[in-house]
């Protein structure tokens, strides 16, 4: 990937979206540019979990702006990220494609686990240096993330499913604000704490640290108010509480510091902090400029340094499924080399697809450590569902598929494979590699040459080889039914001249 002096990132959260601009200097980032707008798609889900077209056309307009500011800059010096809303939305798939034309970029969605890393990379990279554990908060529009870090490592990672757009439409949705709808507020997100309490309470860090919109309002508020000073504390809490209630109605609450787009949502956001406040023993919490969009940054700038945390996670995971890393490697430069093959005409391939490539070839035996029968079915479970630092959703879910597709059937598969010439030509130089490579030893292969040219592929290989291995001319013969079911035709001329003799069965 090329150097870049310039990166950004976009955070479309539940609540706002923003836009942040960097200047790359070193292994840091300087603030260039910033663009906030509160969209608050998470008030847009309507009772079946579906976008409105209304709020989907103020994010398409916001996002449009943001192209604007963007424009001009290289894909791989952007990146895109959406939050919770887009996770639960079921109507995300369609939104997405309008939103990717209105931005000009990719979006991802990201796990809530993955949205917690990227927060404490954010907040971590604000904060002086420290050895110290710290408790980091993070109440956003539709989840929030708690996490325990060191210096610039997470160390242990939640996200919970309250936000201060669900709770204030959910408690507080006609703005009126009494002490019932308060303790009602609090009490059902001190239920959505108690599973972490053990792990996140006091005595497992040293030091509490809030970030985001939601905290950075309810800090304004106790301090320029008089509720409080140095950071949020429960009595700042407590006073600041029964202000709201005395109010009774968000519409008549005065309160200097607050801006006119946080009162809709302000009493969720402050329910929650109580809650986080009580069940985790909070009894003072410093606020941080660090939030999502600059951890954003930073992953991306680890990435354009070669230091990719996707990497580091294919790594830990082949590891930890004890993965044969000497038949990895075996399978991965020849799809690599077939890859390339196949697309010699087209120029240097993509990155990102070389990338994909590499990650699919180090995990796609992952599952040998559930079982062996079906195991491809295993490695593409687990890829999809497991928490993967680094990785996107849709990431994981382009993996799952290609690892899935490595061997035996593609027509289960084919559906879930996007009719783009690059994952066909992925797929193939996968599972050509993988059936070349099966005897898991360094024996030399024959020269091997690929051509696509649509829905056709053409393999030449030599005879003399072909007739010293039946084993693999049986394998070969499977996989042109298996593309045939597909609807690709797979033409490999010289196993017409191999006698194969009688059928050997393969294992399943």
């Amino acid at each position: 990937m090329p150097e870049f002096s310039t990166l950004a990132a976009v955070d479309l959260g539940s609540n706002s979206f923003h836009c942040q601009v960097g200047r790359v200097v070193g292994d840091q980032v300087y603030p260039l540019d910033a663009l906030r707008e509160p969209v608050r798609l998470g008030a847009g889900l309507n009772k079946d979990k579906r976008l409105d077209e209304a709020t989907q056309e103020r994010a398409l307009a916001c996002l449009k702006r943001f192209g604007e500011r963007l424009r001009g800059f290289d894909k791989h010096a952007v990146r895109a990220v959406g939050t919770n809303t887009l996770r639960v939305a079921k109507n995300a798939q369609p939104f997405l494609r309008k939103a990717e034309a209105a931005l000009g970029f990719p979006i991802e969605v990201v796990a809530g686990r993955e949205e917690a890393r990227l927060i404490y990379l954010g907040v971590s990279h604000e904060l002086p240096a420290s050895r110290e554990k710290r408790l980091v908060v993070d109440i956003g529009g539709g989840s929030t993330e708690v996490v325990i870090g060191s210096g610039y490592k997470p160390l242990r990672l939640e996200s919970l499913f309250m936000g201060c757009v669900s709770y204030s439409m959910r408690f507080f949705g006609d703005g009126k604000v009494t002490k019932g709808a308060m303790k009602q507020a609090e009490l059902a997100a001190r239920n959505e704490l108690q599973p972490i309490v053990a792990k996140f309470a006091r005595g497992n860090w040293q030091q509490a640290v809030g970030s985001s919109g939601t905290v950075r309002a309810l800090a304004d508020a106790i301090e320029q108010n008089g509720f409080g000073e140095g950071g949020i504390t429960p009595a700042g809490l407590d006073r600041l509480r029964a202000h709201l209630i005395r109010a009774g109605d968000m519409d008549k609450v005065e309160l200097a510091g607050l801006k006119p787009d946080r009162v809709p949502v302000f009493p969720g956001g402050l329910a929650i902090l109580n809650a986080v406040f009580s069940e985790l023993d909070v009894d003072s919490l410093t606020v941080s400029g660090g939030a999502m969009r600059q951890g954003v940054l930073y992953d991306l700038l680890g990435r354009v340094h070669h230091k990719d945390m996707r990497d580091v996670t294919v790594a830990q995971f082949m590891q930890r499924y004890h993965v044969d890393a000497l038949q990895a490697r075996r399978v991965g430069a020849l799809a690599f080399a077939l890859y390339r093959k196949l697309t010699a005409e087209a120029g240097e391939p993509d990155e990102d697809v070389l990338r994909g490539i590499a990650w699919a070839s180090k995990l796609h035996e992952i599952g040998i450590s559930v079982a062996f029968s079906g195991y491809h079915k295993h490695s593409a479970y687990i890829l999809e569902n497991a928490d993967m630092p680094g990785f996107s959703r849709d990431e994981q879910a382009r993996l799952a598929v290609l690892v899935q597709a490595h061997r035996r059937s593609l027509a289960k598969v084919a559906k879930r494979i996007d009719e783009h010439e690059a994952n066909w030509n992925m797929v193939i130089a996968l599972r050509l590699a993988a059936l070349f490579h099966r005897s898991r030893s360094d024996t030399a292969l024959p020269p091997l040459q690929v051509k696509r040219q649509g829905k056709k592929f053409r393999i030449a290989l030599d005879p003399a080889w072909l007739a010293r291995n039946p084993l693999t001319v049986t394998a070969l013969h499977d996989e042109i039914q298996e593309w045939d079911e597909v609807g690709f035709e797979l033409k490999i001329p010289e196993l017409d001249e191999v006698e194969t003799g009688p059928e050997i069965a393969l294992a399943s």
